[in-house]
C-alpha cells in the first residue's frame, strides 16, 4: 500500500533539505564576499535560533503549538529544534551548530539526545558541539570579528527578536577571549539573499505550492452549503499534513463566506471562521501550508454551491482579468508599483462596465484613487521563509511611495529573476470601508452609482492569489488552481469516491 504521496516524500526528504541548506550557505558566503562588508579571514557569523520559551502558553510550560524556528536561523541552518546557536566561520567556510545543554529530566520527557553525527548528517553541517564551547571554538579559529543579526523587517516594522550580545556571551562562558561585534553588516546581506531564491529553494517551493494547490482543490470538491467555515479550514489543514507533512500553516486560514469575504484578514480571534455557510455564498478562501519553514499563500474564490450568479461572475471576471494583465507583464525589469496600478486600472474598467461606477473614464478614476475604495491592499508581496517575506524596502531603495493604494505595497522594487511573489488582486464590497472613503472625498462619491452598488454590498468579494517565481525570461506560476468560471463550476462540490484527492 502506498501511504505517502510523492510530494510528501520529496518535501520531507533529508537529502533534499540538506542539499538546499548547503546551497543556501554557499550563496551567502559568495554574497558576503561580494559585499565587501565582512572580514572573510577573521570573521564569523553568529545567529541565535528560536527558544523553547517562545512556544510556551503564557505562564505554563505547555506548548501552544509545535515549535517553529526563527526564519533567518532556519534559512542558514535548517534546524527544527529550539535553543541552538549557529556559526559560519568565514575563513574556513565551516558551518557549526552549537547545541543547548539539557538536564537529565528533559530526557524523561523527550527521549535521549541525538548524536553529533545526527546533526552533521541531517543538515550537512561541518560540526555540532555543545553551546558551552562556543567562545572556545571561535578562539581556536582566531576569530576577530563576530557578525550578529540586528535589523528591522521593512514589511512589519518589527526588529529582529533574537539579538546576541557578544560581551554577555563571553562573560557567561567565563571566557578570557575577546571579540569585536558587528551588528550592522549581516542583516541587509542576509535579507537580500532571502529575496533571491536559489534553484533548490525554487524547486522546494514549487512542491510546497503543489500541495497547497491540491489542498484548495480538495476543499472545492468536498464543500457543501451548510458546512461551517471552520470545517473548510480543517479540511485544508488535514490535507497539507497528510499529503505534504505540514505541521504548521503559513498564517491563520481565512475562510470567509458571504459578506465576510470583504474582511481582508478574516479568521482572526474576533472572527474565527465560525459562520455557517449558506447556499449561494461567495467564498474567499485564503489558505497556505508551511513546509519546513517555506510558506505558501494561495486564495481561491467561488460560490459554495458551484454556480456563479451573473453579478458574482462579473466580479470574478474583473479580478481574473486584473491578475492576467499582471501575469502578461511579469519579467525581470518590471516595476512592481506599475503592476499594482495596472491591476487597479483593470478593475476600474470592469466596475464601469458593471455600472457600479459612472460618468468617468478610467484615467479620471485613477486621479482620485478610486481603486483604493474597492481594493484596499497591495497587489502582492515577497514570500519564502515568511509569508510576508523580508527585503521589500532595502536600504539601497526604493523608498516607500505613500500615495493612496501603492502605500499598501509590501515592496515597490523592480523585479529580478529568482524573486518569489504573490499576485493577489481583489475586488471587495466592504460597506464600512466604502462609506468611510466616500464620506471623506466627494470627488470619489460622485462617481458611484449607489443604486447598483446596493446589489453587491452583501456579496463580500473576490480575491485571486497565486505564488509566482520570476524567471530569466518571464515568470512561472507555481499555483495550480482553476482560473475560469467554467473550471470552478466543473469542480466545486463534485467529489465522488472514485476521485483521488491528489488529482
Amino acid at each position: 500500500v502506498q501511504c505517502l504521496s510523492k510530494e510528501y516524500k520529496y518535501l520531507n526528504d533529508e537529502n533534499v533539505r540538506r542539499e538546499m541548506g548547503q546551497e543556501v550557505r554557499a550563496k551567502f558566503l559568495e554574497e558576503a564576499a561580494k559585499s565587501g562588508m565582512f572580514d572573510m579571514e577573521g570573521g564569523a557569523v553568529l545567529i541565535k535560533g528560536g527558544t523553547t520559551a517562545m512556544a510556551n502558553l503564557y505562564d505554563t510550560d505547555v506548548e501552544i503549538a509545535p515549535f517553529r524556528q526563527e526564519s533567518f536561523f532556519q534559512y542558514l541552518f535548517g534546524i527544527c529544534e529550539p535553543d541552538c546557536y549557529g556559526v559560519i566561520f568565514l575563513g574556513t567556510k565551516e558551518s557549526v551548530l552549537f547545541l543547548p545543554v539539557l538536564d537529565e529530566a528533559t530526557f524523561r520527557w523527550n527521549g535521549p539526545p541525538h548524536t553529533v553525527d545526527h546533526y552533521k548528517t541531517k543538515y550537512g553541517l561541518s560540526a555540532a558541539c555543545s553551546v558551552e564551547t562556543l567562545c572556545e571554538k571561535m578562539a581556536e579559529r582566531k576569530v576577530k570579528t563576530v557578525y550578529t543579526l540586528k535589523g528591522v523587517n521593512t514589511d512589519s516594522g518589527l526588529s529582529t527578536a533574537l539579538e546576541v550580545d557578544i560581551a554577555s556571551l563571553v562573560k557567561s562562558q567565563k571566557s578570557s577571549h575577546t571579540f569585536q561585534q558587528d551588528d550592522k553588516s549581516l542583516h541587509p546581506v542576509l535579507a537580500e539573499c532571502r529575496v533571491i531564491k536559489t534553484p533548490k529553494e525554487i524547486d522546494y517551493m514549487r512542491a510546497c505550492c503543489r500541495v497547497s494547490s491540491q489542498a484548495h482543490t480538495f476543499v472545492m470538491r468536498h464543500i457543501k452549503p451548510g458546512m461551517s467555515e471552520l470545517q473548510l479550514e480543517s479540511m485544508f489543514k488535514a490535507f497539507c499534513g497528510v499529503y505534504g507533512g505540514a505541521r504548521h500553516m503559513a498564517y491563520t486560514c481565512i475562510c470567509a463566506s458571504g459578506p465576510h469575504g470583504a474582511i481582508l484578514h478574516y479568521g482572526h480571534a474576533g472572527r474565527p471562521n465560525d459562520r455557517i455557510t449558506k447556499y449561494g455564498d461567495l467564498l474567499v478562501l485564503d489558505m497556505g501550508g508551511e513546509f519546513h519553514g517555506y510558506c505558501t499563500d494561495i486564495t481561491s474564490s467561488y460560490p459554495i454551491n458551484g454556480k456563479f450568479t451573473k453579478d458574482q461572475a462579473s466580479v470574478h471576471k474583473a479580478v481574473q482579468a486584473a491578475q492576467q494583465a499582471v501575469f502578461d507583464n511579469l519579467k525581470p525589469g518590471t516595476n512592481w508599483q506599475e503592476m499594482h496600478r495596472l491591476a487597479e486600472k483593470t478593475i476600474l474598467k470592469h466596475l464601469l462596465e458593471m455600472e457600479i461606477l459612472k460618468d468617468a473614464t478610467v484615467e479620471e478614476l485613477m486621479k482620485v484613487d478610486m481603486a483604493a475604495v474597492f481594493m484596499p491592499h497591495g497587489l502582492g508581496h515577497f514570500i519564502g521563509l515568511d509569508t510576508h517575506d523580508v527585503g521589500g524596502y532595502p536600504v539601497s531603495g526604493p523608498k516607500r511611495d505613500m500615495a493612496l493604494g501603492v502605500r499598501w505595497l509590501r515592496t515597490q522594487r523592480v523585479l529580478k529573476a529568482g524573486m518569489v511573489l504573490t499576485v493577489e488582486p481583489g475586488l471587495y464590497f466592504n460597506e464600512m470601508w466604502i462609506k468611510q472613503m466616500l464620506a471623506k472625498d466627494e470627488a470619489k462619491a460622485k462617481f458611484v452609482n449607489q443604486d447598483v452598488l446596493k446589489r453587491f454590498i452583501n456579496m463580500g468579494g473576490v480575491r485571486l492569489e497565486d505564488d509566482v517565481v520570476i524567471t530569466e525570461t518571464g515568470y512561472e506560476n507555481m499555483t495550480i488552481l482553476p482560473k475560469t468560471i467554467g473550471e470552478y463550476e466543473s469542480i466545486v462540490g463534485k467529489y465522488t469516491p472514485k476521485c483521488s484527492p491528489c488529482e
